[in-house]
């Protein structure tokens, strides 16, 4: 009975140490702890098969020792980078705002994006991560609504544009859409195409992607989308498409 219970943890031991291998970065993953559980996990396996039992137990125990405080480790690292990630977003959110005037265009929205801003630097010097996270967040949700300038017509007089009706008598339909965040919104090139405003189908997501693939962070990988992101969401069957979505607006089905 003795040699079943400590086979058991010999076993339990070596998935703890492993638990992480297909989650996680390598970098991350090989800390100290991880490499340290692993070692203890192989003494122990070693023990038990030359019979010193009780040596094989220590060994166990203590390989579970380390791998409790590998997964320690690699949670905080984990959430140490999704703080960092948000802040960057954050960031060059308010530099894009800055670019297109927004201190003095919308000084309301932009003042409360530099105080979120400022709280999630804060709280992440004091290492509260999800507190930062949520205020970097807040700086995308004050930003989201704000758009380009008009441009100033040129000073040659030109013929008056002529603003063709929506088809079908339907509203016409956003021609731009600011990401939001998961947490918050579900957002990815599936759901964001499958919305009835857009095309109403998540398969037509490539059409997004095409229309604004060097925009992507990484753009070869259309899975990668940042909140803050303006995507453009070409016309696909010659609906009137115009303006930022606003969220306050209804809008009609494509279908």
């Amino acid at each position: 009975m003795k040699r079943i219970v400590l086979f058991s943890l010999i076993l339990f031991a070596w998935g703890f140490s492993t638990v992480f291998s297909q989650q996680v970065p390598a970098d991350v993953r090989n800390n100290r702890y991880y490499l340290e559980s692993v070692r203890l996990t192989q003494l122990a396996q070693e023990s038990y098969s030359y019979g010193d039992f009780d040596v094989s137990a220590n060994y166990a125990d203590e390989a579970l020792r380390y791998a409790q405080l590998s997964d320690e480790y690699v949670a905080l690292q984990l959430k140490i980078k999704e703080t960092d990630d948000a802040i960057t977003a954050a960031k060059n959110r308010i530099a894009w705002a800055v670019s297109v005037d927004a201190p003095r265009a919308y000084p309301e929205e932009y003042g409360k994006s530099e105080q979120a801003y400022n709280e999630a630097i804060s709280f992440r010097g004091e290492e509260s991560w999800d507190e930062a996270i949520a205020a970097a967040l807040r700086v995308i949700d004050a930003l989201a609504y704000i758009t380009s300038p008009t441009p100033v017509p040129a000073v040659v007089a030109a013929p008056p544009v002529v603003i063709a009706p929506a088809p079908s008598g339907k509203s016409v339909l956003p021609a731009r859409y600011t990401v939001r965040s998961w947490a918050s919104s579900k957002d990815c090139l599936w759901n964001i195409a499958g919305r009835s405003w857009a095309y109403g189908d998540p398969h037509k997501w490539r059409l997004i992607y095409n229309a604004n693939k060097a925009k992507f962070p990484k753009p070869d990988n259309p899975n990668i989308i940042e909140p803050g992101m303006i995507l453009d969401i070409p016309s696909v069957q010659g609906e009137s498409r115009e303006g930022l979505w606003d969220a306050n607006k209804t809008y009609e089905s494509i279908r």
